[in-house]
């Protein structure tokens, strides 16, 4: 009771005011520090019962999450969302929840057109910052998506929280999570950049798998590229038994361009079922520090691609005479010095076979000139396999013409009139006029293929000269073929004529180049003509001047002769004469030499020296032509 009257006290009238302030500061605090306590411990206690995962952006695990939450009903039913109609998520899977908005009596195919466009679908999705409660095998889930950098739009985070003593319902979640992610991600191929900046890996998009049938190569390169590819892959143990092997696998596809070195990796990629991680050498910021470790963070089962291989260094990747590292003169080397890029052959290697090269990879690498790399770069251990591409054949021909027709299929399925008319009310109206591909029989379109191989010569035209022209007559089977030997001339004369072009063009800027450079030399030499004119006139200027002076003094004293008062004035015209031819021979050595015509101008020394011992009608008579001896030819009524 002691205690308490103590701390009511401060409600008395008689106590004094200090004190009670004091009192009060005491309450007060003693008060929130138990509240803050008693909210700590609290949190602790809720705390012990919840297991928290996270995950980011960077890594596959948030992207299985994402996909498997984005079919949840509970997460289209949430009381704080965003409306969009992007629904195509980081994977490129398309992600619809149950809250989307769908129109009525409106058939659910994405594909369908409207007015010739793809339909905009609204979607529903929660709002960032924002906990969102999922009820999953017997319990809640308390799932809150954050972005860790918004200034710059990426770095999303996902933190999910349950109330369990073990870990195992996360674990069933993630796997149930990625088993959902890979059957509807079966049928793509996902694409990563490396990102100079920040150095690391962004997800560039998802591209459909291409069957391996739909690439025609040579008999036999196809399948012994997926065998090798498949050998690799599967050989991991026994190369990790085998001390000091590394597990690395490279192949270098050189060849023509367009003859479809791009198109076999992606179709192999989607065979083996491997991402695709592309570094582009010539990008700017690219470094051999960046380029180590983007290397080393490559997963280890995956398709690494340099294309271009000979045009991705700005000072090329071989050692010959033409390119021997050093930075070109001119506006080339103001633009290699802009780039950014810093990268060298040696940190190359390094980066491909060195100590700290990932493992576990298949490397790929193209190139129009396998001539121009470096033999450290395409020797075995970095490049194993070589594959060669040439021009079309007539082999490669017919495949390519089957692939583009296919043939009508033996038992086709029975379609009825009202299936037929069904078909035709959901089709869009900027469909139903569009000419439909005619199907021929199997026999017709081998016939047809045999008649466009052999009208094909060999090794001639490139794999994408000959798909751009069937894919102009993707409906006209039959007048492909009776077309294509007037389109193989046509093409024939469009090179000739390119080339033509091209010398020509070639030519008139060597013309060009040899013209500027002539009207170059003249305009400096008549600029140098000029220059010693101007020095001659001020020469003339300045004896004259002189002259004028030394007339002065001649007349002024009387105990002089006339040849005595005028020696000393010619020997100063001389020396001022010298001083001036020697600066301008100097002048004419540095602006790198001046034709002898333009020398007539000045007077030699030699004339001038010869009148200095004599008298003056000799030196009168030297040089009577210059302005200054006429000047002093005046002086002869004194004498």
């Amino acid at each position: 009771m002691e205690t308490l009257k103590n701390m009511l006290s401060p409600l008395g009238m008689h106590t004094n005011a200090l004190q009670d302030t004091l009192k009060l500061v005491v309450i007060g605090g003693t008060v929130e520090t138990a509240r803050r306590m008693s909210v700590s411990a609290w949190n602790g206690f809720v705390d012990s019962f919840f297991l928290t995962a996270h995950f980011s952006q960077e890594d596959y695990p948030y992207d299985w999450l994402m996909h498997w939450l984005s079919k949840q009903p509970a997460w289209g039913r949430s009381r704080e969302f965003e409306i969009t109609t992007r629904t195509v998520s980081r994977s490129g899977i398309t992600q619809s929840t149950t809250g989307d908005l769908d129109e009525e009596d409106v058939d659910e195919d994405e594909d369908a057109l409207l007015h010739g466009r793809k339909k905009r679908k609204v979607a529903f999705i929660p709002s960032l910052d924002t906990t969102h409660t999922i009820y999953y095998r017997g319990h809640w889930l308390r799932i809150t998506r954050t972005k860790r950098y918004p200034d710059y739009g990426h770095g999303a985070a996902l933190k999910i929280s349950v109330v369990a003593r073990s870990n195992d319902i996360l674990k069933k979640l993630v796997l149930e999570a990625k088993r959902e992610y890979e059957k509807d991600a079966e049928h793509r191929v996902h694409i990563f950049i490396a990102d100079t900046t920040y150095g690391c890996w962004r997800w560039n998009g998802a591209r459909q798998k291409r069957p391996l049938s739909s690439i025609v190569l040579q008999p036999g390169v196809k399948d012994m590229l997926l065998a090798d590819c498949k050998d690799f892959l599967a050989s991991e143990d026994c190369s990790k038994s085998c001390v000091g092997i590394p597990f690395r696998r490279g192949y270098l596809l050189h060849g023509v361009p367009g003859s479809g070195k791009t198109s076999l990796i992606h179709s192999l990629a989607g065979e083996l079922g491997l991402d695709i991680y592309v570094v582009s050498l010539s990008s700017k910021g690219m470094s051999d520090n960046t380029l180590t470790t983007l290397m080393s963070h490559v997963p280890s089962r995956c398709i690494l691609l340099l294309e271009d291989l000979d045009a991705a260094f700005t000072r090329s990747v071989s050692r010959d005479s033409c390119s021997t590292g050093v930075p070109p003169t001119g506006t080339a080397a103001n633009t290699n010095d802009s780039d950014g890029s810093t990268l060298s052959l040696s940190g190359l290697l390094n980066s491909l076979d060195g100590v700290a090269a990932a493992e576990g990879r298949l490397l790929f690498a193209t190139t129009n000139h396998i001539e121009r790399l470096d033999p450290a770069l395409s020797r075995p251990g970095r490049m194993d396999v070589w594959v060669n591409f040439t021009h079309a054949t007539k082999w490669q021909a017919e495949g390519i013409f089957k692939c583009f027709f296919p043939s009508k299929p033996k038992n086709p399925p029975a379609i009825s009139a009202a299936g037929s008319s069904s078909t035709d009310e959901k089709t869009d109206i900027s469909q139903k006029n569009l000419p439909l591909p005619k199907l021929l029989e199997e026999a017709e379109i081998a016939d047809l293929a045999k008649r466009f191989a052999d009208a094909i010569p060999e090794n001639e035209l490139s794999v994408a000269s000959l798909q751009g022209y069937l894919l102009k007559n993707k409906l006209r089977p039959r007048e492909c073929v009776d077309e294509v030997s007037e389109w193989v001339v046509q093409e024939r004369e469009m090179r000739e004529k390119l080339k033509k072009e091209k010398a020509e063009r070639e030519a008139k800027e060597k013309k060009e180049a040899e013209e500027k450079e002539r009207k170059e030399k003249l305009e400096r030499k008549e600029r140098a003509k000029a220059k010693k004119a101007h020095r001659v006139e001020a020469a003339l200027k300045l004896d004259g001047a002189n002259s004028s002076l030394s007339s002065t003094v001649v007349g002024s004293s009387a105990a002089s002769t006339p040849t005595e008062a005028t020696l000393p004035v010619i020997a100063a015209a001389d020396v001022k004469c010298e001083s001036s031819s020697s600066s301008s021979s100097e002048s004419d050595s540095s602006n790198g030499g001046i034709e002898a015509d333009t020398e007539e101008s000045i007077t030699s020394e030699e004339e001038l020296e010869k009148p200095i011992g004599g008298s003056v009608n000799a030196v009168t008579k030297e040089v009577g032509k210059e302005k200054w001896v006429a000047v002093k030819g005046q002086l002869g009524p004194s004498d």
